[in-house]
């Protein structure tokens, strides 16, 4: 017990499994009835829902680079324990006040917590451990993101059917206590930290925000994930966003073995969802190891990614409910299956000094492509159908593909050049 609860930092990949499987925990419990919560409590029409989309994409995309640089300066571990609380406080305003505007407002403290550790506990884990050993560490934290999902989803069918407002009550100081805890646990050993009397030099701010510029510029994985996420946001925004209104709209939830009320049946697809995606990551480890550990795992990156095109098609055209399902499970267990091979794959192509703000670049193009993809969707939608604008959406996803299929090695990172070098 002194190692989980006492002052003594833990080993760096029991710190990062302990943290993430945590943050998944309680990520789970404060989303999983989000969407059902703001349509039954707070009332939102389709359009607000998707100005509630935007909020959160455009402040992840303005806040991803200038919180990467404070984890690339500063410090990693810092940057991710900020992180936490103020997620924390971002989903208790949402819980506290279930209206348009506090939601939206609960959106961009949201999201600017998500961005002070998006790309940081990556950085930090890989400088812990090795970029050459953090393809199994994150490969475990997948599979156990799952699980803890299914626990977390069940924690919030339970206490949601007392209260749809519970689940972020429970959440939001969840993760204010994870952050306090892991002040005293986390340790950060292999980062080294910008010397204090320059980190004030802007010179050194742009130095880092350039070297990462510089390493996406640069033609190989980098610039290819770039706009692999620009593609992924927009395609993803609407069926991320819809969903739950396509399975309203279309079908009658059944009555089963006791189970009724929409938020009991969300719970039980969220469940079998994870489910089937922890199953579909340990099997892939399983009968594939060679594959999802490969230096180069383009071919099953593009394959994974034509599974989520064809779980899109499905889950928009098929007129059952329980096969409409299955389509929508497919798309989420190849996300889960080619999370951690993706984010491995990158962080062996990126220079350490940068490695958050490199890493957090992908964010933003992910959140600029939900930005720029989600309301032209959306008004599709509104014009003919969800179905429609679902498929279009699947086949915008398609170039992709296409863009894994046709990744080669790269070549070895150049070293950054140094500001003083600069100035010769």
């Amino acid at each position: 017990m002194t190692s989980i609860l006492g002052s003594r930092p833990l080993p760096a990949r029991t710190a990062y499994l302990w943290w993430e499987g945590s943050w998944s925990l309680l990520h789970s419990v404060a989303f999983t009835l989000s969407m059902l919560y703001q349509v039954q409590v707070a009332h939102l029409s389709p359009a607000e829902l998707l100005i509630v989309g935007a909020a959160m994409e455009a402040s992840c995309f303005l806040f991803e680079i200038p919180t990467s640089i404070v984890a690339d300066l500063y410090s990693r571990r810092l940057s991710v324990l900020i992180g936490g609380v103020v997620v924390g406080c971002g989903i208790l305003i949402q819980g506290v006040w279930g209206s348009f505007w506090p939601i939206v407002a609960a959106q961009i403290v949201w999201s600017l917590g998500f961005t002070f550790v998006s790309g940081a506990d990556d950085a930090w884990i890989t400088d812990e451990v090795g970029a050459d050993a953090v393809q199994p560490l994150f490969t475990r934290f997948q599979q156990l993101h799952l699980g803890l999902t299914v626990a977390g989803t069940v924690l919030a069918g339970l206490i949601g059917q007392v209260n749809l407002h519970l689940p972020m009550l429970v959440a939001g100081p969840g993760y204010l206590l994870l952050s306090t805890t892991m002040v005293l646990l986390m340790p950060e050993t292999g980062f080294t930290p910008t010397p204090r009397r320059e980190r004030e030099n802007w010179a050194q701010l742009k130095h880092t925000l350039r070297t990462g510029l510089s390493t996406a510029r640069r033609p190989g994985i980098v610039r290819s994930f770039l706009l692999i996420a620009i593609i992924s946001g927009i395609s993803s925004e609407v069926f991320d966003r819809l969903w739950t209104a396509r399975i309203v709209d279309s079908f009658q939830l059944p009555t089963l073995f006791g189970i009724t009320g929409s938020a009991a049946w969300f719970t039980v697809f969220a469940v079998i969802g994870s489910l089937i995606a922890l199953t579909a990551s340990l099997t892939t480890n399983r009968l594939a190891p060679h594959r999802v550990n490969a230096l180069h795992p383009g071919g099953l990156l593009a394959a994974l990614t034509v599974a989520q095109i064809a779980g899109m098609v499905g889950f928009a055209l098929i007129g059952s409910l329980w096969p409409v399902l299955i389509a929508m499970w497919v798309r989420t267990s190849a996300q889960a299956v080619a999370g951690p091979v993706q984010a491995a794959w990158l962080q062996r192509n990126v220079d350490s000094r940068a490695r958050a703000t490199t890493v957090s670049l992908t964010s933003q193009a992910d959140a600029f492509g939900q930005v720029v993809g989600g309301p032209p969707l959306g008004a599709l939608a509104g014009r003919t159908s969800i179905s429609t604008a679902m498929v279009v959406a699947a086949g915008l996803l398609a170039p992709a593909a296409a863009l894994f299929a046709r990744l080669r090695p790269a070549r070895a990172v150049r070293p950054a050049i140094q500001p003083a070098e600069e100035a010769k």
